[in-house]
């Protein structure tokens, strides 16, 4: 078993990109929200490095959900979940490595400008770490 093919099965990648630009603000939402819910416990302190827990918190986050599901929230409520290059849901170890991926990614903007540069152009609409892994995002309709 692998990842489909773009070209005689496209309903698995079509509006995945939107999808995932979608996804990523209500992660992004649900991170801060998070982050606003620890604040107190952190006698207000972390208000000072509110970007770092923010990261922390979404690496965990990212890691957690992408390993149960092989979805974040926001991916399951647009609908696409990350298969493996076999087209298997991800475990632990490739959330894990996704989530690096996908950290170094923003750490270092050119490579999250090239990341959406190939979600846009790609056929299986495939950002930087997904190249490197072999995965894709698909639709989970498709996949069902």
């Amino acid at each position: 078993m692998h990842l489909a093919d773009p070209l005689t099965q496209p309903q698995f990648y079509r509006d995945v990109a939107a999808k995932r630009f979608f996804a990523w603000v209500i992660d992004i939402i649900i991170v801060a929200l998070m982050c606003v819910v620890v604040l107190p416990f952190t006698a207000f302190l972390a208000l000072f490095f509110f970007f770092g827990l923010m990261a922390v918190v979404g690496f965990i986050y990212r890691t957690v959900t992408i390993a149960t599901r092989s979805a974040t929230w926001g991916m399951r409520l647009m609908a696409i979940e990350l298969r493996d290059a076999t087209g298997a849901r991800f475990d632990l170890g490739q959330a894990f490595l996704h989530t690096l991926g996908y950290t170094v990614s923003w750490a270092v903007a050119p490579l999250q400008l090239i990341s959406i540069v190939l979600m846009m152009t790609s056929n299986r609409g495939q950002g930087l770490t997904d190249m490197f892994m072999g995965s894709a995002a698909l639709n989970r309709r498709a996949v069902a």
